[in-house]
């Protein structure tokens, strides 16, 4: 029982996203002729190491501040419910949360001592946003904006540059389109507890906007995503075989028509939700494995 509540507490279905990512600035890397396996391991570890302080200091601090006692959980939104259960003290949760948030940062020492003081710096950037992120930046309107830049460009920046040892802008560049899917994920997942996070002082874009307009914003963001993916292959900065990661345009465009049409209604949004979180992993994962068979065949 007392397992199956931490990792609840967790919420490891989402945590697949890290070594997803991580992986996918690794393997550009390994197609520019540079890759260590420990060291790939390693990054996989610290990074999902903030992960996971993020996705527990979130629960904490949304129960601490009542928001997550008002919403309607959904398997994609409204945190863990261990809180507002009573399965876990808000104590031990936020005690997790930091100390994860300095198993990070011990890793990331780690990194700098092995490859270069920016791996570090990186991760005091990440370990400052998962602290900050609900109780000052979902508040000043920037909360998708913060998990984009974190989970997109500077996580496949901080991976490319651990194999590398360069802080190259193409580094940078290669994880704009995934930035801009993970901020979509954070943007759809926010429907259900506008009325919720409303009331806790959060200024989410749905919020600041209005759903059926920050579906219309959710739409532009999903196309624009795929589009700068195309291109970034077009301009040479992503190998050819990156352009696997457009299958993940049929689920996100699958999410687009639900959030269009069912914006108001959260239940019938569900389903569409899920296709997102698809479009959101499928899409590195499958650049990924493009990179990798090209690499393999050449």
């Amino acid at each position: 029982m007392g397992v199956k509540v931490w990792l609840a507490e967790l919420r490891v279905p989402f945590l697949l996203l890290t070594p997803d990512i991580v992986a996918f600035g690794s393997v550009l890397a390994w197609s520019r002729g540079h890759f260590d396996l420990r060291l790939f391991a390693i990054t996989v570890i610290g990074a999902l190491m903030l992960h996971v302080a993020v996705n527990v200091l979130n629960d904490y601090f949304d129960y601490v501040s009542g928001v997550d006692l008002h919403t309607k959980r959904t398997p994609f939104s409204g945190g863990s419910g261990i809180l507002p259960a009573g399965l876990l003290s808000p104590k031990s949760v936020h005690s997790l949360g930091v100390a994860s948030l300095l198993g990070g940062l011990a890793v990331g020492a780690y990194l700098a001592l092995t490859v270069g003081p920016w791996v570090l710096a990186l991760g005091l950037v990440g370990a400052a946003t998962a602290y900050l992120y609900t109780p000052v930046l979902t508040r000043l309107g920037v909360g998708e904006l913060s998990t984009g830049l974190n989970f997109g460009p500077l996580m496949v920046l901080g991976a490319y540059y651990v194999q590398t040892g360069r802080m190259d802008l193409e580094g940078f560049l290669a994880g704009i389109p995934i930035g801009l899917l993970v901020a979509n994920l954070l943007i759809l997942n926010e429907f259900p507890d506008v009325e919720a996070d409303a009331r806790g002082g959060r200024r989410t874009l749905p919020i600041l906007v209005g759903r059926p307009a920050a579906a219309r914003i959710f739409a532009a963001v999903h196309v624009l995503a795929f589009l700068l993916l195309a291109a970034l292959v077009t301009s040479g900065v992503l190998p050819v075989g990156s352009l696997l990661g457009l299958v993940g345009a049929f689920p996100a465009f699958k999410a687009i028509s639900g959030a269009l049409r069912h914006s108001e209604e959260i239940e019938a949004l569900v389903p569409f939700m899920a296709a997102n979180v698809q479009a959101t992993l499928i899409t590195p994962l499958l650049a990924t494995v493009g990179v990798v068979v090209q690499g393999l065949m050449a």
